[in-house]
C-alpha cells in the first residue's frame, strides 16, 4: 500500500507539472502582458509608457518563457514562467497583479469557506442517504413513487433558483434569517443557516436518486434474499448488508471531494456574501487578475489529486477484500 501510495504522489508530481504548464500558456495565448496592463488601468487609449510601468512593478515586462537577451541559466530563469509559475510547484503563490499575498488571502479566506462546506457537506451526505435509504424500504409503495418525483423535480431546478428563492423567501418575505454577511466568532451559524439548507436541498434530488439506484441494484442479490430467507428485519438487512457494501460507489464521490471543500462553493460565497476562497476567485475573475486564478487553478489541482488518492486508500477500508500493489 505504502509503494502504490508512493508512486500515485510521483505520477501526481508530472500531473501539476502539465497543469501548470498548460495553464500558462493558455492565460497568455489569451491576454498577452500589455492586454492585463490595459485592463488593470482601465482602457484602450492607455499611453505605452504606463503599460510600461504596470508590467516593469510586476514582473511582466520580461519574456514569457525564454530570454534571448539572458546569458546561461538565467535564458530560463530570467523569465515570467520561472517567475511566477514555477514558484506555484512549491505553494509559494506569490503577489497578485494587484500587490496582495495570495499565500495570505488563502489561508485567511479558508476557514469561512470550511465554515460554509463541512456542514453542507456532512449534513447533506447524512440526509441524502438517510433519504435514498426510506425510498429502498418503501420501494413499490406511494410514497417511494412520490419520493422518486421529488427527485426528480428538485434536480430539474437549477442551483442558482434555490439561492434566489431562499434569500426572497426566508430572508426578505420571513426575514428568519440574514440576507447575507459575515461576523467572526459564534454569531456566523446566523449567517450559515440558510446556504446550508440550501446547499442541503439542490444535492438532495441527484445524489438521493443515484443512491437509491445503488441501494436497489444491492438488494436484489443473493445474499440479500438469503438474509431476508433467515427471517432478518428488513431494517437490519438495509443496514447491515445493503448499506455496507454500497459504500464503495458512495466513497468515489464522498472522499474525493473532501480536499475541494477547502476551494469553497463560487456561487454560494458570491450571493451571501462569505469571503471565503470561492468569491476570492470569482472577485479575481471580475477584476481579471490572473495571477490569483492560476494559483487557485493550481490549488484545485492539487486538491483533486489528494482527493483520488484518499479515495482509493478508503476503498480498502471499507472493502478489505481490496489491495493496491
Amino acid at each position: 500500500m505504502i509503494t502504490y501510495i508512493i508512486r500515485r504522489l510521483f505520477y501526481g508530481v508530472f500531473v501539476l507539472l502539465g497543469v501548470n504548464l498548460v495553464t500558462f500558456v493558455l492565460f497568455f495565448a489569451v491576454n498577452t502582458p500589455d492586454d492585463m496592463a490595459r485592463l488593470a488601468i482601465g482602457g484602450q487609449r492607455v499611453s505605452q509608457t504606463a503599460i510600461d510601468n504596470w508590467k516593469a512593478e510586476r514582473g511582466y515586462d520580461k519574456p514569457l518563457m525564454y530570454n534571448q537577451a539572458a546569458q546561461g541559466s538565467q535564458k530560463w530563469t530570467d523569465t515570467i514562467f520561472y517567475e511566477r509559475s514555477v514558484p506555484l510547484l512549491s505553494m509559494d503563490f506569490g503577489l497578485s497583479d494587484q500587490g496582495q499575498d495570495i499565500g495570505h488571502q488563502i489561508r485567511t479566506r479558508m476557514m469561512p469557506s470550511l465554515a460554509l462546506a463541512i456542514p453542507t457537506f456532512i449534513l447533506g451526505l447524512l440526509v441524502c442517504v438517510s433519504f435514498a435509504l426510506l425510498m429502498v424500504f418503501f420501494r413499490g409503495s406511494r410514497l417511494d413513487f412520490a419520493s422518486v418525483c421529488l427527485c426528480v423535480f428538485l434536480l430539474s431546478i437549477s442551483g442558482l433558483f434555490y439561492i434566489i428563492a431562499g434569500q426572497w423567501m426566508f430572508a426578505r418575505v420571513l426575514q428568519w434569517v440574514p440576507y447575507s454577511g459575515w461576523n467572526e466568532g459564534w454569531t456566523n451559524w446566523r449567517f450559515l443557516v440558510l446556504p446550508v439548507a440550501i446547499g442541503i436541498i439542490s444535492r438532495l434530488g441527484p445524489e438521493a436518486r443515484f443512491y437509491r439506484t445503488l441501494f436497489l441494484e444491492e438488494a436484489s442479490k443473493d445474499y440479500v434474499r438469503t438474509a431476508r430467507a433467515k427471517g432478518l428485519a428488513e431494517r437490519w438487512v438495509l443496514f447491515r448488508h445493503v448499506l455496507p457494501n454500497a459504500m464503495l460507489p458512495i466513497l468515489t464521490g464522498t472522499v474525493a471531494a473532501l480536499p475541494l471543500l477547502f476551494m469553497g462553493s463560487l456561487i454560494s460565497e458570491s450571493f451571501f456574501g462569505i469571503p471565503g476562497l470561492g468569491s476570492y476567485t470569482i472577485d479575481a475573475i471580475n477584476a481579471q487578475d490572473f495571477s490569483i486564478v492560476r494559483a487557485m487553478v493550481f490549488l484545485g489541482s492539487v486538491m483533486y489529486i489528494l482527493g483520488l488518492l484518499l479515495a482509493d486508500i478508503s476503498y480498502t477500508l471499507a472493502d478489505p477484500r481490496i489491495r493496491f500493489d
